[in-house]
């Protein structure tokens, strides 16, 4: 497994996370000091996460999560330059000291603003954020996109549109490690995706026996170890044997490692990858 982080040229073309607005000039994201400046606050906090702000592909998910939280109404803003590495890629390489330095900038940042409830896109983030930062002083209620995506749907605030492009198509999810077997959601993922009408197929390992798209630990930012086959490639058969047409995925480093694997198998014409925001985004008409 290869290093994907962005390089130079990269953030500066991307510019920092509350320049996220480049991405649609017509989508307006507010950041917190913005709001604090005009004396009000937000319901909720979408912490957009590292590969949220500077991978390209995970900046269409941040778009399109974007476009959910303005289509139903929902009172949200980002940190914007204030956010800060949640220290999860820190910790997983075994350097707590750093760790800690991270979460409790971070928190103190958070305690400044009120911050109760916080949204993200990223497991390892949803993780850290959930389980770690509590013993640090940090507590909040953290839901990660695809709870958010589901209890709108419960609430009838999402249903998707007449003769949308998924209905009937062989659709199967991948369980991010940090999202599914370290916090057990399982459910709210797949619930979504049962609105589809589509032909949902699970994969021979998912669930609590699923298997790790390769970057999680901080393997995403380190050359692969001794060993006969890369993961993200291992885990490329178990969705080539599915037979699915689609592979939805809930995390960006899942997301970069499946489109790795699907590259390196020259399936990239047969099988298509999108976040389970995107497939909201796309089937709601949002």
């Amino acid at each position: 497994m290869r290093h994907h982080g962005s390089t130079h040229k990269q953030i500066e073309q991307i510019g920092q996370i509350n320049n996220i607005t480049i991405m649609n000039p017509t989508l307006e994201i507010p950041t917190v000091s913005d709001m604090v400046a005009k004396g009000e606050s937000p319901d909720l906090l979408f912490w957009v996460g590292c590969a949220g702000s500077y991978d390209e592909r995970a900046q269409r998910i941040t778009k399109d999560i974007c476009k959910i939280l303005h289509h139903v109404g929902i009172k949200f803003a980002i940190l914007g330059n204030e956010e800060s590495c949640t220290g999860d890629p820190a910790k997983r390489a075994g350097n707590e000291f750093l760790f800690q330095m991270q979460a409790i900038t971070n928190i103190e940042l958070l305690a400044g603003y009120n911050i109760k409830k916080i949204v993200t896109a990223c497991p390892h983030c949803f993780n850290t954020l959930k389980n770690e930062y509590p013993s640090l002083g940090g507590n909040y209620e953290v839901i990660h996109h695809t709870q958010l995506i589901q209890s709108l749907i419960d609430q009838g605030n999402l249903r998707p549109a007449d003769g949308h492009e998924f209905k009937g198509k062989r659709i199967t999810y991948h369980d991010p490690c940090y999202l599914g077997r370290a916090n057990g959601v399982y459910d709210a993922p797949r619930n979504v995706l049962e609105t589809l009408d589509a032909d949902l197929v699970e994969l021979k390992r998912c669930k609590s026996n699923g298997l790790c798209c390769g970057a999680g630990g901080a393997q995403m930012f380190k050359e692969p170890e001794p060993g006969n086959k890369d993961v993200n490639l291992e885990r490329m058969h178990d969705v080539i044997e599915s037979g699915a047409s689609l592979v939805v995925s809930a995390c960006p480093f899942c997301m970069t490692m499946l489109r790795d694997g699907i590259k390196t198998h020259d399936k990239e014409h047969d099988i298509n990858i999108l976040d389970i925001a995107e497939v909201t985004v796309k089937a709601n008409n949002i």
